[in-house]
């Protein structure tokens, strides 16, 4: 809303001071653009830490869902083999 707000009182100064229409439309744009790069990037500093958070978290559970898989290996050829040599 702020940004909003900036863009029409920028509209009304460039207005006021006597330039074409075509240059405030031209000004608008421009500003419109630089102003939504700089929330964005204002955005991305604001989540940063929940990002990195995030990061770890599913860092963390990658870890531990390989070795969970191991051990299911590991306990799936141990039975087999149990029950290959109860077989006989």
């Amino acid at each position: 809303m702020i940004e909003f707000l900036f863009l029409v009182g920028f509209a009304v100064a460039l207005l006021a001071t006597g330039l074409s229409f075509i240059g405030i439309i031209a000004a608008v744009a421009v500003g419109f653009i630089v102003m939504a790069l700089a929330g964005m990037i204002g955005l991305m500093f604001k989540m940063l830490p929940w990002i990195i958070l995030i990061a770890v978290v599913v860092w963390l559970l990658k870890g531990r869902d390989k070795h969970a898989t191991q051990y299911r290996e590991y306990c799936s050829k141990r039975t087999r083999r149990y029950q290959r040599a109860r077989r006989y």
